[in-house]
């Protein structure tokens, strides 16, 4: 297992795990087999192995089937009953829980940033989360992997600019709109070399699932 360095131990994983799966003919993105278990572990277990702290799983589409199915022990679930609106609904409901945890002093009073992942990215492992989790420098950290120069997620939030994105979010454009905002202030952290970005959006991707 990857160890976490000082600064990304203060740092919760944040998982998108919301999505109705349209394109799959309604299939939850969270239950697709991989590995003979829901994709959503596979997630949960990338984040952990790289380095983050408490893993926040936001859940929307077959939210209680997710529960009964996914072995999530340890994780807090956050349900979003908006999931259908779009990624920037399920990025505001898991900042909103960052902040309010944060505010409160309960089990991830120290974080100070969240690393945000997509459920359907599996060929985005622990090595791609450990490198973006070591450019966490302080509460205004704005970090994200980047593919051949091309920002693409893990993406990393210091827990300073976790109000202003939640404003931002909206539809399914998740983050984009502010990041387009604060783009030169983004450190940028290739690795292409330890992942591929692919999204399991199709039909046809599902060959990408073990």
């Amino acid at each position: 297992m990857t160890q976490p360095t000082t600064n990304a131990a203060r740092a919760a994983g944040l998982l998108l795990a919301a999505g109705g799966g349209r394109r799959l003919g309604g299939r939850p993105k969270a239950l697709l087999p991989h590995r003979g278990r829901p994709l959503v572990e596979n997630a949960v277990r990338v984040l952990r192995e790289g380095g983050c702290g408490t893993v926040y799983v936001v859940l929307g589409a077959a939210a209680a089937e997710v529960r009964a199915r996914a072995d999530l022990a340890g994780c807090v679930l956050i349900d979003n009953p908006d999931w259908s609106e779009g990624m920037g609904s399920s990025l505001r409901a898991g900042l909103e829980a960052l902040g309010k945890a944060a505010a409160e002093g309960g089990r991830d009073g120290g974080a100070r940033a969240a690393l945000v992942s997509l459920v359907d990215q599996p060929g985005i492992g622990a090595e791609a989360v450990a490198r973006v989790l070591a450019a966490h420098r302080s509460g205004d950290s704005l970090a994200a992997a980047s593919y051949d120069g091309k920002r693409g997620h893990p993406v990393l939030f210091g827990a300073e600019r976790w109000a202003d994105i939640a404003a931002s979010a909206t539809g399914d454009r998740g983050a984009r709109a502010y990041l387009k905002a604060h783009e030169a202030e983004i450190a940028l952290v290739e690795c292409g070399d330890v992942a591929e970005p692919y999204d399991i959006d199709t039909e046809a991707d599902l060959s990408r699932l073990q």
